[in-house]
């Protein structure tokens, strides 16, 4: 994104900012339905048609965008909305976007500042590629309260992780049951299209104003930070990846709220027809159809909510039964499903992976002995503190192929692979008002994605760094990676807290340091038995 779109999208924020709009995810919310409508302007013809028969052509962007003043805020707010929940027969996704939506932006001379910076981002151009991140943006700069932000978005470095593990292809079935904003899912089609498309741009977690602050190109910001962490972006002309995508990426979110905030994040990567509905995926009156409830995936992948409650009269059939923890549910939905082969990357509190209660004991068995759980990786705390007191590990498993060699899946499923993340490109201790500082230098995860690309090549038989109960020589560095048996684990309950299993490093003994040690145990002892014997003589005495 260039400094000339930047500073666009940032006078956008600042009229929401400036206009006595306090509330941020409404304020998110209201720029998301005019965003919305703005984009529906350029679709094509044979939509258009549909949308704007002539005797409703006055309800397109392009006719009313020039209004000003109580007629531009009336006709929006008493016309054009309930206009466009209205066409239900004609385009009932769209009907569903503006069902129940309200404009509550009261000010004339705020909206009309509104509809003209979002004018001004000319976001009817074919192939502007930096539409993907609008929404990304706007919800940074709108959304200011970290505790807000991060309980509906997971930060863009874990999704990416996510999404760089599971490498989803082009056709295979993407879904997150709890998409929040969708943007594990906008990540996973970033990811299919760049690695599909001709042409490619590599950029910065922290985005391509950070370089262009810095007066940096990306390789010679690489070269001052090896672990900076970027991502690949498609550039230019998608093909029909796009309408193919359309077919196999699916979100589920309880809220409407967000499931809108999501319909419009895919619009804007390209996916006008997103499968993205409002339904709680772990109700048996949630709203899913038989469609919905019979669907297996290739891919999952999601940041499911960490507490609550589910009233276990009202919990789908087939995941009955269990303990009414949302994670744990939420869990055992995508255990089930998962297609043959599928693999799934999900955030899951660590509480849940040591409890000893029955039901997280037979889960974690499960998972050990009938999936391949191919990575347990311990998140930063400061992470997800934001909306999460509890520690967050993500899970990495895939469902076995009955067609895999017997052998091989044995094999597979023989090791458990564990990894620390201790840094993800942000400090742990310092923030600014809205985000943590970011700091390029000291980041994890690069290297734990060369690790897992080294994994992957073994056919994920050979786990990277030490066996756990490896005596580490004295001075060794602290490792990040370790693995263990699904014996070990066994014999541990099959706890999953990756610290659990961690290699111990020796501690080097030094001369003397042997005779001190005896003679302090002898002086322990000592006094021990000192101690005994006065406590004998007050019994027999007493």
């Amino acid at each position: 994104m260039n400094g000339d779109r930047l500073s666009k999208l940032n006078r956008l924020a600042d009229t929401f900012l400036t206009g006595g709009m306090v509330d941020p995810v409404s304020n998110i919310e209201q720029v998301s339905y005019l965003l919305f409508l703005k984009l529906l302007d350029g679709e094509e013809s044979s939509l258009i048609k549909s949308l704007y028969p002539r005797q409703a052509e006055g309800f397109r962007w392009s006719r009313w965008c020039t209004r000003s003043g109580p007629d531009l805020l009336d006709f929006v707010r008493d016309q054009v909305f309930p206009y466009m929940a209205s066409l239900a027969e004609a385009a009932p996704r769209i009907a569903g976007y503006f069902c129940g939506a309200w404009l509550e932006i009261n000010d004339p001379n705020v909206l009309k500042q509104v509809v003209d910076r979002i004018e001004d981002l000319n976001l009817t151009e074919p192939d502007l590629d930096f539409k993907s991140d609008i929404l990304e943006y706007l919800m940074d700069r709108l959304w200011p309260e970290a505790s807000l932000n991060a309980q509906f978005r997971t930060p863009r470095q874990i999704r990416l992780l996510m999404v760089e593990m599971l490498a989803p292809e082009i056709g295979e079935t993407v879904c997150d049951p709890a998409c929040g904003t969708g943007g594990l899912l906008s990540e996973a089609v970033n990811y299919i299209l760049a690695k599909n498309a001709a042409g490619i741009q590599e950029i910065p977690i922290y985005g391509e104003d950070w370089l262009d602050k810095r007066g940096q190109s990306v390789s010679e910001a690489k070269k001052e930070f090896p672990a900076m962490q970027t991502y690949r972006k498609a550039v230019g002309e998608k093909s029909d990846d796009v309408k193919r995508l359309e077919q196999s990426v699916y979100g589920f979110d309880i809220s409407r709220r967000m499931i809108r905030l999501a319909e419009l994040n895919l619009r804007l990567h390209g996916l006008r027809r997103a499968n993205v509905s409002t339904a709680n995926v772990l109700s048996e009156i949630g709203g899913l159809s038989a469609e919905d409830l019979a669907r297996r995936y290739q891919v999952i992948i999601s940041n499911p909510p960490t507490s609550g409650l589910v009233v276990r009269d009202s919990i789908r059939r087939d995941i009955s039964g269990y303990s009414p923890k949302n994670d744990l549910f939420f869990l055992i939905l995508m255990m089930k499903s998962l297609a043959p082969g599928g693999r799934c990357a999900v955030t899951v509190p660590e509480v849940i992976l040591s409890s000893s209660q029955v039901t997280s004991v037979a889960i974690r068995r499960e998972l050990a002995n009938d999936f391949d759980l191919l990575a347990v990786i311990s998140l930063p705390q400061a992470l997800l503190s934001s909306y999460t007191a509890a520690r967050v590990v993500l899970l990495v498993f895939r469902r076995p192929n009955s067609g895999e060699g017997k052998d091989i899946l044995s094999k597979r499923k023989e090791k458990v692979w564990f990894y620390e993340v201790q840094a993800d490109g942000f400090d742990p201790e310092k923030s600014s008002a809205s985000s943590r500082l970011l700091t390029p230098q000291d980041n994890d995860i690069p290297d734990l994605l060369d690790k897992w690309k080294a994994y992957k090549e073994t056919n994920f038989l050979n786990p990277p760094g030490a066996e756990t109960g490896t005596a580490l020589e004295p001075g060794s560095q602290e490792v990040r990676s370790w693995w263990t048996t699904v014996e070990g684990l066994s014999q541990n309950d099959y706890i999953l807290v990756p610290n659990r299993y961690r290699p111990k490093t020796g501690r080097e003994v030094r001369d003397g340091e042997v005779e001190r040690l005896i003679e302090e145990n002898l002086l322990l002892e000592m006094e021990i038995a000192a101690g005994l014997k006065r406590l004998l003589k007050e019994v027999v005495s007493v």
